[in-house]
């Protein structure tokens, strides 16, 4: 279940920290921001540093075993707990202060609000939008939008949540 005191708005950019030699996420995602920064700037250092910005993701893409494109817009303070496998549609927008663990797929531009969890394995199967503080189970099919505070699990995934409440 998420943590209700992790902001939807405000990244938690140490979240995204590299805290040792060996840090396959966050070593994957700081190549992706500097790469971002270096684009939005102009001159011949900007182009040799973004170059060199896209050898380094993808170093770490090899590592992880995961596609997430260079270009794809995302906020501050994304956890990739166990970033094997990860493969994020280059269309995908993800809120701040996400997190998705290892083997999960964005299949088509889906949009994920602020601090959605998304459980290992879990395919989210778009155009859809997942809203504020979700939770998607291990290995949850989604294939529609969900609302904000849903807990979804299952193939197709339903809110249990709210079924535990009927």
């Amino acid at each position: 279940m998420t943590d209700p005191d992790i902001s939807a708005t405000d990244p938690d950019w140490s979240r995204e920290a590299v805290r040792s030699v060996w840090d396959p996420g966050n070593k994957l995602l700081r190549a992706l921001r500097r790469y971002q920064a270096a684009r939005a700037r102009s001159g011949p250092l900007a182009r040799i540093s973004a170059k060199y910005w896209v050898l380094v993701h993808r170093f770490w893409s090899v590592m992880t075993q995961s596609e997430i494109h260079l270009n794809t817009r995302i906020a501050g303070g994304l956890r990739l707990t166990h970033p094997t496998g990860i493969i994020i549609h280059p269309d995908s927008v993800i809120g701040p202060n996400c997190m998705i663990f290892h083997q999960v797929t964005l299949a088509g531009p889906c949009t994920l609000g602020g601090h959605v969890d998304i459980g290992a394995g879990a395919k989210i199967i778009g155009p859809l939008t997942i809203g504020d503080h979700a939770s998607i189970g291990a290995n949850a099919v989604v294939t529609r939008d969900v609302p904000a505070h849903a807990v979804m699990a299952g193939i197709p995934a339903r809110d249990i949540r709210k079924d535990a409440q009927s």
